[in-house]
C-alpha cells in the first residue's frame, strides 16, 4: 500500500517501474493486497517480460522527467519466457554505457528479480530507491521542446 514519502525539502523522486507480468508485477500487487507499505513515488508500468523493455523507454521515460527508472523481472531460471530475463540482464549493462553518454547517473536506473510471492522485497527495493534518489537529488536532464 503506497504512503507518501517527502523529505524536508520537499524532493519526492518520481519512479517509473517496468514490472513484467508474471513475477513482479504479481509481486508489486502481492504487496498492495497484503497491505504492505512502500512509497507512491512509483509508477507501475506492465509488461510481459523484463525482456522486452527497451532501452528506449528507460532513457524517454528519464528524459520525461523520472528522476529514476526500476526494471524488475523473474529470478534468473524461474522466466516464464525462458531466457527473457537474461536478455533484459544484459540490456541493463548496456543501457548502465549509454546512461553516461547522455550525461545521466546510471544510479538512476536499476535491475531487481522480484517474484510473486516477494511482496516484501517490491515494498523493501522501492524504499531503497528513494532512497538512493534522495541522495542524488532530482534529475536535471530533460528533453529539449
Amino acid at each position: 500500500m503506497p504512503s507518501s514519502t517527502e523529505d524536508k525539502e520537499g524532493f519526492k523522486p518520481n519512479i517509473v517501474a517496468f514490472c513484467c507480468n508474471w513475477c513482479s508485477y504479481a509481486g508489486a500487487d502481492y504487496a498492495g493486497v497484503s497491505r504492505i507499505q512502500y512509497p507512491a513515488n512509483v509508477k507501475i508500468v506492465r509488461v510481459m517480460c523484463s525482456g522486452r523493455i527497451n532501452p528506449v523507454h528507460v532513457l524517454e521515460a528519464l528524459l520525461d522527467g523520472a528522476d529514476g527508472v526500476l526494471i524488475a523481472g523473474c529470478h534468473p531460471g524461474d522466466c516464464h519466457y525462458i531466457r527473457g530475463n537474461l536478455f533484459a540482464r544484459r540490456r541493463y549493462t548496456e543501457l548502465k554505457k549509454l546512461l553516461e553518454v547522455f550525461g545521466i547517473d546510471p544510479r538512476r536506473v536499476r535491475l531487481e528479480w522480484i517474484s510473486a510471492s516477494e511482496g516484501e522485497k517490491f515494498a523493501h527495493t522501492i524504499k531503497d530507491f528513494v532512497n538512493s534518489l534522495k541522495e542524488l537529488g532530482p534529475n536535471n536532464v530533460r528533453r529539449r521542446m
